[in-house]
């Protein structure tokens, strides 16, 4: 899964939540030098992905995009899944997407200090560009993939992943939303697993 989705499993603690926004970036054992919410952001994020790449819903949606897009296909699910999540926000939250990244961009700001140097440099973008928020539109998500296709200095082509989003809409947003229900489940037994395991 990709930035929102990881940051809404967090629940509405917001060091757990930077926990896992910043956990692609903690390596091995090094999670445990941080307070605790934060490791078990970081700990329930591992989580999340073990669970989304072993799912047969997920596979369903990469082996559309395998052919073209090879070993990056996995990495266009995630960010087509979080625009699913933004599309579909008001089925998930009762706070609105925007105020709800609002509320999230101030806590990173808050926590700055505590952020690898990676998601320091990385912030200015986000915000500017209000990452979160312009996952729901179709437009949104081509910027992210021609940033992600950027990235790997253009060898990836997931620039062009639009067409399969467009092409495949209903069958990717069914896929999203049969497995989605079941990582929210998941997320939230994980999450009370670590909370006892952390602080018994």
């Amino acid at each position: 899964m990709n930035y929102l989705a990881h940051i809404y499993l967090s629940g509405d603690n917001d060091s757990i939540t930077i926990g896992n926004f910043i956990a692609d970036g903690i390596k091995g054992k090094k999670y445990k030098k941080y307070p605790k919410d934060i490791q078990i952001g970081i700990l329930l994020h591992r989580h999340i992905d073990t669970f989304t790449d072993a799912h047969k819903t997920v596979r369903l949606s990469t082996k559309r995009l395998h052919e073209k897009y090879s070993h990056y296909s996995g990495v266009i699910v995630d960010i087509l899944y979080d625009h699913f999540l933004a599309k579909n926000w008001s089925n998930y939250s009762d706070t609105p997407l925007e105020e709800y990244t609002e509320n999230f961009y101030a806590s990173l700001e808050a926590n700055y200090d505590m952020l690898p140097l990676r998601i320091q440099k990385m912030m200015p973008y986000m915000l500017a560009d209000n990452w979160l928020l312009n996952y729901a539109s179709i437009d949104g998500i081509s910027r992210v993939l021609a940033g992600m296709n950027r990235r790997t200095k253009n060898r990836s082509s997931m620039n062009e992943a639009v067409v399969e989003l467009e092409a495949f809409y209903s069958e990717f947003e069914t896929e999203f939303s049969d497995f989605f229900d079941e990582l929210i489940a998941s997320s939230k037994q994980k999450l009370e697993a670590l909370k006892q395991e952390l602080y018994e």
